[in-house]
């Protein structure tokens, strides 16, 4: 990988399930319910966002508006107690990263960093869970992006969409060099298949971005003929809603790929 730190996140062989939210058929997206959900259906990571609550505390959701039936304000304007006390359904409401990390010690986490008060937030939970080995940072924003992992030393960490961009165009030209440098820091860029127009995951793209040691993940994945495909191209790794359907489909691809078996 492009980034020597210590992080385990991407120990064990792709390719890997990111439960998008959690799995949330039967649960609130981004809550403790919707990862155990997650775990139980395959997933081998969990993808999350990361907001700050009024006081300060990483709290996971991937919107920052509330616009619920009896409420609509910016979640960063209520204090985590308030949070907690909304009904989501299934018994479940704004789970804190600090009890993610928590209810599920050995899980690794994707963390969307969504707004600039949620960087400090979310470094000050991973470091009190002693987690930096078990979670990846990333956000939209570079800045952001880089604000985190400077908090979090040898932690995990995707390319931000300014970055991928670049990647997109490093890989259309073959450019090794420039591919290798601005991924640095990286060990994975996370993408769409297509973007507007441009189709971005194709073979060619999956083995420039390989030859610089960084893995390729493609969100969000659904359809499993979608992953079929996807996977044929050898990315390593599907960000989807239906981790149960990822983890039948691997399972059935390694059936099909190992030697000896009918």
């Amino acid at each position: 990988m492009v980034s020597g730190g210590p992080s385990s996140f991407l120990a064990g062989p792709p390719p890997r399930i990111f439960a998008h939210r959690g799995f949330a058929l039967n649960a609130p997206e981004n809550t403790v319910l919707a990862f155990r959900h997650a775990l139980d259906n395959g997933a081998t990571h969990l993808e999350t966002d990361v907001h700050s609550s009024r006081d300060g505390v990483a709290v996971l959701s991937h919107d920052a508006r509330l616009a619920l039936p009896e409420l609509d304000i910016h979640l960063e304007e209520l204090r985590v107690t308030e949070l907690q006390r909304i009904d989501l359904g299934f018994g479940q409401s704004f789970s804190t990263l600090t009890e993610a990390l928590d209810a599920f010690p050995e899980a690794r986490f994707n963390l969307d960093v969504k707004s600039e008060d949620a960087v400090a937030a979310t470094a000050a939970a991973v470091l009190a869970a002693g987690a930096t080995d078990r979670v990846l940072v990333t956000s939209f924003s570079e800045e952001r992006r880089r604000r985190t992992v400077r908090l979090l030393p040898g932690v995990a960490s995707s390319a931000s969409a300014a970055i991928v961009a670049q990647v997109v165009v490093a890989a259309r030209l073959g450019n090794a060099a420039l591919l290798r440098r601005v991924l640095s820091g990286c060990v994975a860029v996370q993408v769409p298949e297509t973007a507007s127009v441009l189709r971005v995951v194709t073979p060619h793209f999956v083995r420039a971005v390989h030859s610089v040691g960084v893995e390729v993940h493609v969100w969000t994945v659904n359809d499993p003929a979608a992953m079929e495909r996807l996977l044929d191209t050898g990315i390593d790794g599907l960000v989807t809603d239906r981790t149960d359907l990822a983890a039948a489909l691997i399972g059935r691809r390694s059936e099909r790929d190992t030697p000896g078996l009918p």
